[in-house]
């Protein structure tokens, strides 16, 4: 039988190198991998490429890797709530490379998928396609770095010609993911907004590693109920119940 399963977070991130690329879940706080997040901060690995819809916050998700100097580069779709994360950029230690949020999302699943490139619409007359924007900043306000100008052309849409961007696919060295439940198979079940990115991000790496929740014998998780099937997952891994944390709790003011 096929048993992907691993004893610890710390064996399962154990041969992940300096240097190396990562596709990452989560969607705000929803969905992060903290467990593996964690293992990898403990190992010491660093000069790391991550490509998430965001960069936790301060002190939760992929924020301690960064405070902690062991990212190079985020491409993400959204960089608030992070302090940290502004700091490191405009100082010049942190390349960004920014993405509208549905664009990455397609990124990483045509990545996953075999596919080279796709044409959008979104980003048409905006720096997205034209360049210009920072990348990396030298440290005293100038831009070191910043995108190149991407290839447009039109297409014929209902009898209208429209420009569309080429975007090029995502892929990544090793992909990390957490899922409410998984079996031994790699079968893997999310739960929520955890499904927003975790299931395109362990597509888009060449080694997927989940945390769940729970982990169960095969044939236990209805077939049609598995949201990510197991050919994309290398390992898993047992967390149990992982604390979830909220960016801005909010509660209702009196009882009305």
């Amino acid at each position: 039988m096929i048993d992907k399963t691993v004893a610890t977070a710390a064996e399962a991130v154990a041969d992940i190198p300096d240097g190396a690329s990562l596709a990452v879940g989560g969607f705000g706080l929803s969905g992060n991998p903290i467990a593996l997040i964690e293992a990898l901060l403990a190992q010491g690995t660093r000069d790391l490429s991550v490509v998430s819809n965001n960069c936790g916050v301060d002190d939760w998700g992929l924020g301690i890797l960064l405070g902690a100097g062991r990212i190079r580069k985020m491409t993400s779709s959204y960089v608030g709530e992070n302090k940290e994360f502004e700091r490191q950029f405009l100082s010049g230690e942190l390349e960004l490379e920014l993405t509208p949020q549905g664009t990455l999302a397609e990124k990483l699943r045509a990545g996953g998928s075999g596919i080279a490139a796709f044409f959008t619409q979104t980003g048409v007359g905006t720096q997205v396609a034209e360049g210009g924007l920072p990348r990396r900043y030298d440290g005293a306000g100038g831009v070191a770095i910043a995108s190149p100008v991407k290839d447009v052309r039109t297409f014929e849409v209902n009898g209208e010609p429209r420009e569309f961007v080429l975007e090029e696919a995502i892929t990544t060295d090793f992909s990390l993911v957490h899922a409410w439940k998984g079996d031994r198979h790699g079968n893997l079940v999310f739960r929520k907004a955890a499904r927003a990115f975790n299931p395109l991000a362990a597509m888009a790496g060449r080694t997927c590693i989940a945390q769940v929740e729970h982990l169960v014998e095969p044939g236990e998780i209805d077939p049609d109920a598995v949201h990510l099937p197991g050919v994309y997952v290398h390992r898993i891994v047992e967390v149990g119940d992982v604390d979830k944390r909220i960016e801005k709790r909010t509660v209702r003011e009196g009882n009305h």
